[in-house]
């Protein structure tokens, strides 16, 4: 791994959740061998291009605190419920390319259409999340996933590549086809390209405990989530943990996190 500089992290109790420990780390690297990527996802570390972190709790904005929740998919045992098939079959008239990532023209216009659905934390660029140079290789092998109807793009997402696991990284979609589910069903696809590919694990991105608009990532199926005491990954259905108050999920710690709305469903 090259230009590595990470920042020093701070464990200790909050007093907003006394048993979540503070976690909140950053560090930069431009050259992941797929291994080491690997251990970064299941350390419950994300990227956006070189800028990696990982936080246990975000605030709100009237300072509450909310518990991040790291979530995998086990894509040994992974099945696709009957709504999922539902969205595959409602999208059989889409084709697909899954190329080297490379963000032109055509995926940039798509992306400020997708970004006029916000009203918070709104990106200013597809390059808030991956590299605008090398966006193929840096710092690891990504890919682009892209979904044509009638020869136009309307959904784009993009996945990075370890060796047994793949992270999702963000995803846009044509609002004036926010009714095929756009979101969830690049998703599913990249979840069948992580079980051709033989990999273990595919990992989502963050959720809370408490209720938010991540919501969506805990009906995927097989999911486990990274307990931030033992750094063991759990089944998300066996956790018992009580949750925290709901509290509103947009604010973040720093600029360099998820600050932006998460992989996008409909």
């Amino acid at each position: 791994m090259s230009c590595y500089n990470s920042r020093p992290r701070h464990k200790f109790q909050s007093h907003f959740l006394n048993t979540t420990p503070w976690i909140n780390d950053q560090l930069t690297a431009t050259a992941v061998p797929a291994v080491v990527m690997d251990r970064l996802l299941a350390a419950g570390w994300r990227h956006f291009g070189s800028d990696f972190f990982r936080y246990s709790i975000q605030f709100a904005d009237g300072g509450e605190a909310q518990t991040i929740q790291p979530l995998r998919v086990d894509l040994a045992r992974f099945r696709f419920s009957t709504s999922q098939r539902r969205v595959l079959n409602r999208n059989h008239d889409i084709v697909w390319e899954i190329i080297p990532a490379r963000a032109d023209e055509e995926v940039q216009a798509l992306f400020h259409k997708h970004k006029q659905r916000f009203k918070d934390n709104v990106p200013e660029s597809i390059f808030n999340f991956i590299s605008a140079e090398t966006p193929a290789t840096l710092p690891c092998e990504c890919l682009e996933f892209r979904a044509l109807l009638d020869g136009r793009l309307i959904a784009v997402s993009f996945l990075a590549l370890g060796q047994a696991a793949s992270s999702s990284i963000y995803a846009v979609f044509d609002p004036a086809h926010s009714r095929r589910s756009l979101g969830t069903l690049t998703q599913l696809k990249e979840i069948e390209h992580g079980i051709s590919r033989g990999c273990r694990y595919l990992y989502p991105g963050y959720a809370t405990w408490e209720p938010s608009l991540y919501d969506y990532k805990k009906q995927l199926g097989a999911l486990q989530y990274l307990d931030w005491h033992s750094g063991e990954w759990c089944d998300l259905r066996d956790s018992s943990a009580p949750l925290p108050p709901h509290i509103h999920p947009h604010q973040h710690l720093s600029s360099h996190r998820e600050t932006t709305p998460p992989h996008a469903s409909a």
